[in-house]
């Protein structure tokens, strides 16, 4: 029991850690938090200080959650403190609840009186680590919806949601065998709704049509509506 205590900490302060402040500051001498949207995550680093700045918050915000499962899930040895009735090896088990640890952790972060970011790089590399097929599905969902209508925040959902339906579709129609299946399936849906809770506000925004857009990021919109134009006239 200690040991997995110890893992729960290690990996929720593994996630804690504010990657774009760190970044913001380092790189510029600023407070990340003071612009934008005043969020760490990726998005608003992308939208304040530029892609490249960007790109290292996201890369290291989907670390935090790969580093939980594959390196801090790892100090675990010996009988797990509970008795596992999930049909995952125990090693499985902790790496779940390491990577969930460091999903709360990007969220909620002790090192900023609870507040952090919204969590999806982070979930996003705990799940490379864990389903690597349906993560990349998901993933793919992502970069779709955020080239047709320019809202990461709605990438971001549609991934979340993409996951645990590409894992049901898979098993239930096409017949895939999924190790754990009825486990793994009731975790993903768990951490979707962790993910819709953290983008809460978000939602209101895309509701009320005042959500930020990427509009450069719109590839896909721009060609479909200059197509429809073309098929009308």
């Amino acid at each position: 029991m200690y040991l997995l205590s110890l893992i729960i900490i290690l990996s929720y302060i593994a996630g804690s850690i504010p990657t774009g402040l760190l970044v913001s500051r380092y790189f510029k001498g600023v407070d990340i938090r003071q612009h934008g949207s005043g969020n760490i995550g990726s998005t608003n680093v992308f939208r304040t200080l530029g892609w490249k700045l960007g790109m290292l918050v996201q890369v290291g915000d989907v670390l935090k959650g790969l580093f939980a499962v594959l390196v801090i899930a790892r100090l675990h040895y010996g009988d797990f403190p509970f008795n596992n009735r999930t049909p995952f090896d125990d090693i499985t088990i902790v790496q779940i609840i390491a990577g969930l640890a460091a999903v709360l952790g990007h969220i909620f972060s002790v090192f900023l009186n609870f507040k952090g970011g919204k969590g999806i790089n982070t979930a996003a590399g705990m799940l490379v680590g864990i389903a690597p097929v349906d993560i990349s599905i998901a993933l793919i969902v992502f970069a779709l919806v955020l080239l047709s209508t320019g809202y990461v925040s709605l990438g971001s959902l549609s991934a979340a949601t993409a996951f645990p339906s590409t894992m049901f579709i898979r098993y239930n129609f096409f017949n895939v065998d999924i190790p754990s299946y009825h486990t793994l399936i009731a975790f993903s849906i768990a951490t979707t709704l962790l993910l819709f809770y953290a983008h809460r506000a978000n939602i209101q925004r895309l509701l009320r049509g005042q959500e930020n857009r990427f509009n450069k990021l719109r590839i896909l919109g721009r060609k479909m509506s200059t197509s429809a134009k073309l098929f009308l006239f």
